[in-house]
């Protein structure tokens, strides 16, 4: 039967009556509104561990709204809690950080937490709302002993996502379990992709992909997927405002090893969300309030029936992401072969956890780079080793190393290497008796210059371009 307020939208719901992209326009200025409220402000990094997020659970043990359990215990015995609200029939689960690294969603559900906590601030009918049409159950952070490490497998180096049949790890009876017990119309399986993530076709990053995993291999559409696919499509129709063209979708091949499909398959309707990359948002900040936004709008489209309206159809227009960015691309570079022939080479940089590396050469002209260079007319130039030795990299400053990067050097050695990995100097830091090779290699440090008739006109360091 439809709810009194089904087929009203979000606004109406906080009393007011607009129409149109205006309405949705309006809708996004309250939830950044609501997200600056509410954010967690104990949390602004993307690497956290297990005894951060604790007392911040266990806080709201016995305080009315949330009901607190433990679930189980990790590997390595760290508690793995749910967190329970509202007393309406539709049953709702949220899991994350089933991957020890993929923390962007964990970090939202607890400014949702702070949000469902909230009162009289505009914001009451909507959680009314929920409160009342949905029971809502969150496992914030499943994996604790990868989060630790900041990891994607457990202790047992499992990828838990691989473990849903067998579960030979407590962490995934525990997740199966809780699924078994509630039995939840709903499920949000909320993960990270790494941020190069491009939406295909197109060098715009995939910040945010979805998908309704299948639950089996002819990829069928029964009653349970269609809800889900429902229900990203009204997502995705707040997330354009947000990241206009920049929601990639997952390729749906089966894998019957996975949650996600294994609890479709089981009759819950399961969305996967995965925050990939946003320019100059490393620790997803902004993508973590994308995630506040876009989960607190999915519930509300799931208490108000709203998603109901909304056609299959439109989930498969949402464009398919792909894998095809980096961080930084030259492109258009002549070499200078090993024979003194001249070939022309394009150059990808990735920067990972790590200093950046050449990861790939040739031809890469169906690659994107969140910064590009064509350097036509550029020669590919090594880059030479500065003759002294520094004792540590604080005997230099970046005043000098800057010197030294326009008269060709790259990099410097250093007797003590601590903290070398840190420091903000645009010269790679080389062990006392470490070189730089003269060769164009993937693998090789992206450290080097671009030349016009032999002279560095460029510097690429640290994943940056630098104007000599």
């Amino acid at each position: 039967m439809k709810r009194s307020f089904v087929l009203l939208p979000l606004l109406v719901l906080w009393g007011w009556s607009l129409s149109g992209q205006q309405e949705r326009r309006t809708a996004r200025e309250e939830l950044d509104k609501a997200f600056d409220t509410y954010r967690e402000k104990s949390i602004t990094q993307r690497q956290f561990t297990h005894a951060d997020i604790e007392p911040l659970i266990r806080k709201r043990e016995g305080n009315g709204l949330f009901e607190v359990s433990k679930l189980g215990a990790s590997v390595e015995g760290r508690a793995i809690y749910q967190l329970q609200s509202g007393g309406g029939k539709t049953k709702v689960m949220l899991w994350s950080q089933m991957h020890g690294n993929e923390s962007t969603a964990t970090m939202a559900l607890f400014d949702i937490f702070n949000f469902l906590e909230g009162r009289n601030d505009g914001f009451d009918d909507l959680r009314n709302a929920l409160n009342e049409h949905l029971t809502l159950y969150f496992i914030p952070m499943l994996n604790p002993d990868g989060a630790e490490r900041f990891r994607r497998r457990n202790s047992y180096d499992f990828d838990l996502n691989r473990d849903a049949v067998r579960a030979a790890a407590p962490e995934s009876v525990i997740l199966g379990e809780a699924r078994s017990r509630v039995l939840p119309e709903f499920g949000f399986n909320l993960h990270d992709q790494n941020i190069y993530y491009n939406v295909s076709g197109t060098a715009t990053p995939a910040t945010i992909s979805v998908l309704a995993p299948a639950y089996n291999r002819e990829r069928e559409i029964n009653a349970v997927r269609k809800k889900a696919m429902q229900v990203i499509v009204a997502m995705d129709e707040l997330l354009q405002l947000y990241i206009p063209g920049g929601v990639g979708k997952y390729d749906d091949t089966f894998e019957p090893r996975a949650f996600g499909d294994n609890f479709q398959k089981w009759g819950t309707s399961t969305i996967l969300i995965e925050s990939g990359g946003y320019p100059d948002d490393p620790e997803k900040q902004y993508i973590r309030k994308l995630n506040f936004a876009v989960i607190l709008h999915a519930l509300e489209s799931i208490a108000s029936g709203a998603y109901e309206k909304y056609d299959t159809d439109d989930y498969f227009r949402i464009p398919d992401n792909d894998s095809k960015l980096t961080d930084l691309l030259i492109r258009n570079v002549d070499v200078i072969g090993r024979n003194g022939e001249h070939f022309k080479t394009d150059i990808n940089i990735r920067s990972g956890e790590e200093r950046p590396r050449i990861t790939d050469l040739g031809d890469l002209s169906v690659f994107y780079g969140y910064k590009e260079l064509d350097a036509s007319g550029y020669t590919w130039m090594p880059g030479k080793v500065y003759e002294k030795t520094f004792q540590s990299v604080r005997d230099i400053n970046p005043e000098e190393a800057m010197s030294l990067l326009k008269k060709g050097y790259a990099a410097i050695r250093v007797k003590n290497t601590e903290g070398r990995e840190k420091t903000n100097l645009p010269l790679l830091v080389l062990e006392e008796k470490g070189n730089l090779s003269e060769g164009l290699y993937i693998g090789r440090p992206g450290y080097f210059f671009l030349a016009r008739e032999g002279k560095p006109v460029y510097a690429i360091t640290d994943g940056e371009i630098v104007k000599l």
